[in-house]
């Protein structure tokens, strides 16, 4: 099948260059959570910690001090979207390479993309497109969480005002118990190491969401591509009652819904069976989706 991919050569320079930007972002962000871990203060509290660059500007030999953080973070982004750049590739789709956007946010990052330039000609290569990236990107974030929850301590600071609240999802709570038995989710001081797989972990929920475009979107309309539109409208309907009585988050994803209108790009149905291995890890898919998945992922007091 790669023979009769068009003649597409993806540029280079600016995804390169979007890395190397987002590696730095991420990893002053990681650096700071690291230095708070070492001296077991809370992860997120005064501005230093939100926007730690003034602070690495002052104290720069800090600065390595986060890579634990963004290797982690940033392997799993890529994983993720290395993913679905292989599934285009498999499929002769025209595909960029990830572009990574930098952000001075909790992460230091406002996630990866890629562009996929030629229509889906088939329902197979839709679904193998949509799965590849969660796939891909849950592989590598639960032995990194693992790893990283062996190097989490319990917590030892008092909950303040103004302080970050974590939710655990059900996979990260049987992490934690395997990892460190006698330990409850609520008494560990996750490692950066462990933070940044569980924000993975966070990432692929919500790519998962069978809403529009998103991989999840991608995964319905491979099997039920009647009926995308209205699930999609109809979780957009709940993302936003649930932005405004639980988490004002789902609001930008219910927005992001709205943009894309529900819809999907329609997909020619050529009559092939999508087969027993398809079905199955499309099955693996929705397990993820609700393993990883957490109401309230982040809040505060």
């Amino acid at each position: 099948m790669l023979d009769s991919m068009p003649d597409y050569k993806p540029r280079r320079w600016l995804p390169a260059s979007l890395l190397g930007l987002t590696w730095i972002t991420v990893t002053g962000v990681g650096a700071r959570l690291q230095y708070n871990f070492n001296l077991l203060r809370p992860p997120y509290h005064s501005n230093n910690d939100l926007f730690p660059f003034l602070w690495l500007w002052r104290h720069p030999h800090e600065f390595f001090l986060g890579l634990p953080f963004s290797t982690t973070l940033l392997g799993i982004l890529m994983a993720h979207e290395w993913g679905h750049f292989w599934a285009c590739r498999r499929h002769a789709l025209a595909a960029s390479y990830p572009h990574f956007l930098p952000a001075p946010s909790l992460l230091g990052t406002f996630g990866a993309f890629i562009r996929i330039h030629s229509p889906f000609e088939n329902r197979r290569a839709l679904l193998d497109v949509g799965m590849a990236g969660p796939l891909a990107g849950i592989a590598l974030a639960v032995p990194l969480f693992y790893w990283g929850a062996l190097g989490s301590v319990t917590r030892s600071y008092a909950s303040t005002a103004n302080a970050f609240h974590f939710g655990w999802p059900w996979l990260a709570q049987v992490l934690l118990a395997l990892a460190h038995p006698a330990w409850g989710a609520g008494k560990v001081y996750l490692s950066p190491m462990a933070r940044a797989a569980w924000f993975g972990f966070l990432a692929t929920m919500l790519n998962l969401l069978p809403i529009g475009q998103f991989d999840g979107g991608h995964i319905l309309y491979a099997f039920l591509p009647r009926q995308h539109r209205w699930v999609s409208f109809a979780l957009i309907g709940l993302l936003l009652v649930a932005g405004w009585r639980i988490w004002q988050g789902w609001l930008i994803w219910g927005a992001m819904g709205l943009a894309m209108r529900g819809r999907h790009p329609y997909v020619p149905d050529t009559g092939e069976k999508l087969g027993w291995l398809r079905i199955a890890l499309a099955m693996v898919c929705l397990g993820v989706a609700l393993a990883t998945f957490v109401i309230r992922p982040v809040w505060t007091t």
